[in-house]
């Protein structure tokens, strides 16, 4: 259970400290774009260092299913994972409209223009920050200064020059909860159905870059192979 509940914990603080800037920027303007990033990437890798030795850091439904995908995590721990992410999403979403009441979004993820293009923006940042995770994880885990950087990093990087396309989701739980808890569900299915082609489509490119060996070394046995 210590990993569920860190994934639901992680989550939580995530959609809490992340869309809560949103918030506060709608509010008074004080964060701004580059607020935003950073709130989120720095967040993100606050959690990495807390978290990353207990259940990897994973902390979103796409990324847990880039590892499933990549033989680095095992599909039957899927289903705990994600409901302890979306536990922890809802549970921030339902804090903070009781903090900010009568905010019409709490935060939610929307397009600025045509749908299509928030979806093709939100299957590329999720596919780049997928391959960034990829790149710096040891089998499932994310873990240790180097990967929370890395993984934080593109985090705030895919937030500056995609958050006013898309909001820079690159998360189906961070998109939910808050929709479903404002209500406001614009274009909804973009953040579920986004995050999840683009962490396939890095688990692809991964594998014709650098295969799916673990980068702990030529030839490991990954933590989802391994068990």
């Amino acid at each position: 259970m210590r990993p569920l509940a860190a994934e639901a914990i992680g989550t939580f603080f995530l959609v809490f400290a992340g869309t809560g800037t949103v918030i506060v920027n709608d509010l008074n303007g004080a964060a701004g774009l580059v607020g935003i990033a950073l709130a989120f990437g720095l967040v993100v890798f606050t959690l990495i260092e807390a978290f990353g030795d207990v259940s990897g850091a994973h902390f979103n439904p796409a990324v847990t299913l880039g590892f499933c995908l990549a033989g680095r995590f095992p599909l039957r721990r899927v289903p705990g994972y994600v409901i302890g992410q979306c536990v922890g999403a809802f549970g921030a979403s339902l804090l903070l409209k009781t903090l900010f009441r009568g905010h019409p979004t709490l935060g939610a993820t929307g397009p600025s223009g045509p749908a299509w293009q928030s979806l093709i923006f939100e299957i590329l940042m999720t596919a780049w920050l997928m391959i960034v995770i990829l790149a710096v994880s040891t089998g499932s885990k994310e873990k240790g200064i180097v990967a929370g950087l890395a993984i934080g990093a593109a985090v705030a990087l895919d937030v500056l020059f995609g958050g006013p396309v898309s909001g820079a989701s690159m998360n189906p739980a961070r998109s939910l909860a808050p929709a479903l808890c404002a209500p406001w569900g614009h274009h909804l299915w973009i953040y579920l159905l986004g995050p999840l082609v683009g962490a396939g489509l890095a688990v692809l490119c991964f594998a014709l870059v650098r295969g799916f060996r673990s980068p702990s070394g030529p030839g490991a046995t990954t933590e989802g192979s391994s068990r």
